[in-house]
């Protein structure tokens, strides 16, 4: 039977190998963590992927394999599962969304503390208290201009906070490109230097000392030709990004490739006081964005790749950001960013024609003196020059 699980594995672009294999099947042999299928996922995750960026890979394999596993879910609230099981969806007119209240966000947030305490029962398709389908801001599969989304997807994008527990996914740095324009686009960055041991035949010069030497060889070397720019890439990941998985990763494994000098982190949304590199352990190594300001010189070249969609409070208030109570304003971080690293560009996966419509888009582009780019090949070139003036 594994047999056909470990080429499912290598099907998934997994590198396991013979060796690890039989590690597996000894320790199975042996009785470890045999005693169910959520010990047999451990076990085979621990003898047979070698790096944490294939995890992803693996689950995946794993639920194709054995038609999925149970994911366990720790809510952070006391609401019963029922109330957020959403039943029906309320279709409205332009007209009637228009009319739907804004609270302000310190009144929506005082406004959901005092339902927590008042509210005994489940509601669906109204307009106050925590529910579903309906034009409360409380709750999940309704519509309304600013909310809480508390259980549930979204749909809408007009959440102010999420009231979950996230899980959010590295991206790939080794996907494989299916074509090679993106590559062409960054290497408009490339700014080559020989420096290092002279390890590397210096075919001119040799050609020129053996003539000079009556046709006796001589032998010339040089240090390697290598890109000596410095890029600094911060990914927006989970979320709305969720959408935008594939081509990010396109990208991402691109400037790996090209870019021996860098450096990535991830945010969620807009960047605030801390970042993180993994998202499994987003919660227990983070990064302080001041280390990261400090830490790269000012020649650095800062690529933002995010969609930008978010409610305008993550950006322009303290507090605002879905997850956390931040200390200060993400606008205060870009605004550190930009001044740090004067080469800058925000790189868009979303349709440069709906930009308009996002006023969050708006605000980050001021931020950003205009220098944001859709990623598409002629969005790329055009980031690409700009840094390089």
């Amino acid at each position: 039977m594994l047999i056909d699980f470990f080429f499912t594995l290598k099907d998934a672009k997994i590198p396991v190998t013979i060796k690890e294999f039989l590690t597996l099947l000894e320790a199975m042999q042996r009785q470890v963590g045999a005693a169910s299928m959520d010990d047999f996922y451990y076990l085979s995750r621990l003898t047979l992927v070698k790096d944490e960026a294939h995890y992803d890979k693996f689950d995946r394999a794993f639920a194709q394999y054995f038609k999925g596993i149970n994911a366990a879910f720790e809510g952070n609230s006391a609401i019963p599962l029922d109330w957020l099981v959403k039943r029906m969806q309320r279709e409205l007119s332009d007209e009637q969304r228009a009319q739907l209240e804004k609270f302000g966000y310190d009144k929506l947030m005082d406004r959901l503390a005092e339902l927590l305490k008042e509210q005994k029962e489940r509601h669906e398709g109204g307009s106050k208290w925590i529910g579903t389908g309906g034009t409360s801001p409380f709750g999940n599969g309704g519509t309304n201009p600013e909310g809480v989304r508390i259980g549930g997807k979204g749909g809408n994008r007009t959440a102010v906070k999420v009231w979950e527990a996230r899980a959010y996914k590295d991206y790939d740095g080794e996907r494989e490109i299916g074509t090679r324009n993106i590559k062409v686009a960054l290497r408009r960055l490339r700014k080559f230097a020989r420096q290092g041991a002279e390890e590397e035949l210096a075919l001119d010069a040799t050609i020129r000392a053996t003539a000079n030497n009556a046709g006796y060889l001589d032998i010339k070397m040089q240090p390697e030709r290598k890109n000596n720019i410095k890029v600094l890439m911060l990914f927006d990941v989970g979320g709305t990004m969720d959408d935008h998985i594939d081509r990010t990763e396109e990208l991402f494994s691109a400037a790996k490739t090209e870019f021996k000098n860098m450096e990535f982190f991830y945010f969620h949304n807009c960047v605030y006081d801390y970042m993180w590199k993994n998202n499994r352990r987003r919660h227990s190594e983070r990064f302080p964005t001041w280390d990261i300001l400090r830490k790269y010189p000012p020649d650095t070249k800062l690529i933002f790749v995010g969609d930008a969609t978010m409610s305008p409070y993550e950006v322009l208030q303290p507090g605002g950001s879905v997850e956390y109570n931040n200390e200060e304003a993400g606008s205060a971080w870009l605004a550190r960013f930009t001044s740090a690293f004067p080469k800058f560009a925000w790189l868009n996966p979303e349709p440069e024609g709906v930009w308009q419509y996002r006023q969050s888009i708006s605000i980050i582009r001021q931020l950003m003196n205009h220098r944001m780019f859709p990623l598409t090949m002629d969005g790329l070139e055009r980031a690409m020059r700009t840094l390089s003036k």
